[in-house]
């Protein structure tokens, strides 16, 4: 009995295999490692390509695919995985050869999603992704399996294979969850409209997988958002209240974290989640200022964000995690000179809240402005009160003087970024 359970709390155990990034150099693929280590896999050992060449079978030559298949099983891995996106044709070649599953980095994170989606949302897209990955993988799960085939050439005989069914339902299903996810993205759109009503601004974390997103909505707002220091600990938006003064609140939504090569079937199935970002007023870009490549993962994230028209959406960086790296003054430095003008923060002990608190205030509710409305405008004053945030009020004989805050912006030639604003600029003091 005892070893049959240490035979099942045994851990899966994978050959990694990285190639060169875009400058040719051979980095270790410490991402994947950490993809693994999610899936509660463990990496029997890495091997590290110097180039991946062209080839239909494999990738690479013949000689260097069975010297990784012989190195898995001298392992005694259960499975060899790629840190690249491989095509089913090559998945198959490699699995005969090697004579054990073998998959991709896609393969990995669709696992991953798999592993924490917990609303019925959350499940549909991760449902979705995994039907439109496996798709054209079906045949290699079948092996040689017999086809039937009777009469004339291509003709099917008396039935269909059970390749051919089971594709057959796979589409049927595609189609099925689609539609769900129409009806569930119907119903937050009409969320979205909901809070909108409320006159409420909305703020968007977005941010690399495990930047601390889900750890700063929680110091910030006293939410309970479930946190891990795992690659996704997360995958639904969340969103919570956060007051900026008395009577001022935002609403801060913690969104699905980025990666790179994100799979495009999960992008396309988490679509609508994705989306929360490029809704927002202001965006909050959360960088983990401790990790090595917070350069790269930021330059990623900014390239999701174009994908997603949210490039343009007014923002600032936040450098999370920041009382690991004080003390480094050469580290300080690099983080400075690579993000300049961005908030220091630190979600275990606070520290930064203040700036992104000014922040937050002074990019959702205005700059603090002083205004003397004359008599025969108290209709701007209604203006001010509905669409702005009015800190002081006096009415004089001649006139109304205003401290507010209005939303938008000024710029050097005077345009205002909103009509309330553009209306009120003739009156500030």
């Amino acid at each position: 009995m005892v070893e049959l359970k240490q035979e099942e709390e045994k851990k899966v155990r994978c050959l990694l295999v990285g190639g060169p990034d875009k400058k040719n150099r051979n980095p270790e693929p410490k991402e994947l490692e950490g993809l693994i280590k999610t899936l509660d896999y463990e990496a029997a050992g890495t091997i590290v390509l110097v180039r991946i060449e062209p080839t239909p079978a494999y990738g690479m030559g013949t000689g260097k695919a069975q010297e990784i298949a012989d190195k898995a099983k001298e392992l005694f891995a259960d499975c060899i995985v790629f840190d690249w996106e491989m095509d089913p044709s090559k998945q198959r070649n490699w699995e005969k050869l090697a004579g054990m599953p073998v998959f991709d980095r896609n393969e990995v994170i669709i696992r991953i999603f798999a592993q924490r989606a917990q609303t019925k949302e959350a499940n549909l897209q991760v449902e979705l992704a995994k039907l439109t990955y496996s798709l054209p993988r079906l045949s290699h799960m079948y092996g040689d399996m017999a086809r039937q085939r009777g009469g004339a050439v291509g003709n099917k005989g008396s039935g269909e294979t059970q390749l051919e069914l089971d594709r057959r339902q796979i589409e049927d299903k595609i189609v099925q969850l689609k539609k769900e996810l129409e009806q569930v993205e119907t119903n937050r759109r009409v969320q979205r409209k909901q809070r909108e009503r409320t006159a409420a601004s909305g703020c968007a974390l977005v941010g690399y997988t495990n930047a601390g997103k889900s750890s700063l909505l929680n110091a910030l707002t006293g939410a309970d958002v479930f946190v891990e220091n795992k690659l996704f600990a997360t995958l639904d938006p969340t969103t919570r209240k956060l007051s900026l003064s008395e009577a001022n609140t935002v609403l801060i939504t913690d969104t699905v974290g980025f990666i790179s090569k994100l799979p495009h079937t999960l992008i396309d199935a988490f679509k609508s989640t994705l989306e929360e970002a490029a809704f927002a007023d202001f965006l909050l870009i959360v960088v983990d200022a401790a990790d090595p490549d917070c350069e790269k993962q930021y330059a990623q994230v900014m390239k999701v964000l174009a994908e997603i028209k949210a490039d343009k959406i007014p923002s600032i960086v936040v450098l999370n995690k920041y009382d690991r790296v004080q003390g480094n003054i050469l580290l300080e430095s690099q983080l400075n000179n690579s993000f300049p003008g961005a908030l220091h923060v630190s979600a275990k002990t606070h520290e930064g809240f203040e700036d992104i608190i000014a922040v937050l205030t002074e990019n959702l509710l205005g700059v603090l402005r002083s205004f003397r409305i004359p008599m025969a405008r108290t209709d701007l004053v209604e203006l001010a009160r509905k669409n702005g945030t009015i800190e002081k009020e006096e009415w004089l004989e001649d006139c109304i003087e205003l401290e507010a805050r209005i939303p938008g912006k000024l710029d050097e030639e005077g345009k205002s970024t909103t009509r309330t604003l553009a209306l009120l600029k003739d009156y500030i003091k």
